[in-house]
C-alpha cells in the first residue's frame, strides 16, 4: 500500500532533481518489486562495476542498518538476547538494528578471484546469483551503459531462477534496459553524470522501503 509519506519521499526526489521526473513510474515499479520481495522474506542481490560497484555497497549499507529511522529490534528478539548473554545481551538488544537483507556481490574476493582464475571472470556475479538467489528474490544490476557483460550474465541467471530484475542504467539503457523487469534509465549519457543521478534514485528507494518496513 502506497502511503502519503511515501508519495512525499518520491515528490521530494523529483523536486530536488527535476530531470528525474521521467523515471518516476519506474521508481514506483521498482519499489513494488522490492516491497513484495521483502514482504515474503526475500533478499536483494546487487552488482555493478567501478563506481557502480561502490553504489552496490552503498545500497547495502542503507538497507542492512538504520538509514533515517531508529530500527529497534522486535521485543521478543531483544528478550532472547538478554537471556542468552546476561553480560552483553543488553548492549546487543539496544545497539543492533533491523535489517532488510541485501548482499553486494563484489564483496567476496576469495570466491571471486578463485572463480575468475578457474573459470571466467565475467561470470563471477552470475555464479553468486546462482548460489545465493532464490525464486522471489530481486537482482539489482547497475551499469551506466546497461551493457556490462558480467551484469548481463547475472541477469540471465536471475531470470532463470525465477528472480525479478531491476536495472539501474543511463544512456539508452542498453541490454539491461531491455531485459530487466523494471529499468530505471536516468536521463544522462556521460558516465559520471549517470552515476550522479543514480545515487538519489537508490536513496529514494531505500527511504521508501524503510518507511514501509520500519515505520
Amino acid at each position: 500500500m502506497w502511503t502519503e509519506v511515501q508519495e512525499t519521499i518520491l515528490q521530494e526526489l523529483i523536486g530536488r532533481y527535476p530531470g528525474l521526473s521521467v523515471v518516476q513510474e519506474p521508481v514506483r515499479k521498482a519499489y513494488g518489486l522490492l516491497e513484495a520481495c521483502y514482504a515474503r522474506g526475500g533478499k536483494l542481490l546487487v552488482a555493478g562495476n567501478g563506481g557502480s560497484c561502490a553504489d552496490a555497497e552503498h545500497i547495502v549499507g542503507e538497507l542492512m542498518k538504520g538509514f533515517k529511522k531508529d530500527r529497534k529490534l522486535p521485543e521478543g528478539l531483544q528478550g532472547r538476547l538478554r537471556e542468552e548473554d546476561p553480560e552483553n545481551g543488553e548492549k546487543l538488544a539496544v545497539g543492533l538494528q533491523g535489517s532488510l537483507q541485501a548482499i553486494a556481490l563484489n564483496g567476496h574476493p576469495g570466491l571471486s578471484t578463485a572463480f575468475a582464475n578457474d573459470v571466467d571472470g565475467d561470470m563471477v556475479y552470475a555464479q553468486q546469483v546462482c548460489g545465493y538467489g532464490q525464486e522471489g528474490d530481486v537482482f539489482l544490476g547497475i551499469s551506466t551503459s546497461g551493457n556490462a557483460k558480467n551484469v548481463d550474465y547475472a541477469v540471465t541467471v536471475a531470470k532463470a531462477k525465477g528472480m525479478r530484475v531491476i536495472g539501474l542504467a543511463g544512456k539508452d539503457g542498453g541490454r539491461l534496459g531491455q531485459r530487466a523487469d523494471v529499468a530505471i534509465v536516468v536521463p544522462e549519457t556521460e558516465t559520471f553524470k549517470v552515476q550522479e543521478l543514480h545515487l538519489p534514485v537508490y536513496h529514494a528507494l531505500c527511504l521508501l522501503l524503510e518507511e514501509r518496513f520500519f515505520s
